[in-house]
């Protein structure tokens, strides 16, 4: 619980001080397709520096599958649809800590009134994954960023590799 607690710190102080820093895009271009590129600008700035630092791990940990790399500057992209506030995060990491079941039952539903951050969470991986395939992503990386919040999903080792990232990022 303690490495979770100050994964979620991390998160938070990351995204309050560190969301006005611009991603160089020469960074990201070998990566995705310019319809792919304006997705990604399209995510809060936060979560765009989130999906760089998944790059730049993966990238470091000696990984260069470019499905793997694409999916980690994606698999946030869901979000989009439905962007979230910082007090939203915070609802939803508490809610699922302290009041798992009733968070599980929120996250059922369209997204509208107080259950809707909860749904993003939940469903964010299946948007993103339609919306990398609207944009031309591959079938693999569409995988790959459908199932990165799944814990059940059959972990070959993108995936794993994927979850492990986003897990320490």
């Amino acid at each position: 619980m303690i490495s979770r607690l100050t994964y979620r710190t991390r998160q938070f102080w990351n995204a309050v001080f560190n969301s006005r820093k611009p991603i160089a895009s020469e960074s990201l271009l070998p990566h995705l397709t310019p319809v792919q590129f304006i997705l990604f600008r399209r995510m809060q700035t936060s979560e765009q520096l989130h999906a760089y630092h998944l790059l730049e791990h993966l990238k470091n940990s000696g990984q260069t599958n470019p499905d793997l790399l694409t999916a980690a500057l994606l698999h946030d992209v869901g979000k989009i649809l439905y962007p979230l506030s910082t007090l939203d995060r915070i609802l939803t990491v508490l809610g699922k800590r302290f009041f798992r079941s009733v968070a599980e039952g929120w996250a059922e539903g369209p997204p509208a009134g107080l259950r809707r951050p909860f749904v993003v969470a939940e469903q964010h991986a299946e948007w993103g994954a339609q919306l990398a395939s609207q944009a031309g992503a591959s079938a693999h990386t569409v995988e790959l960023i459908r199932h990165h919040h799944d814990p059940h999903a059959q972990k070959e080792p993108l995936l794993a590799a994927l979850q492990a990232a986003d897990d320490k990022n």
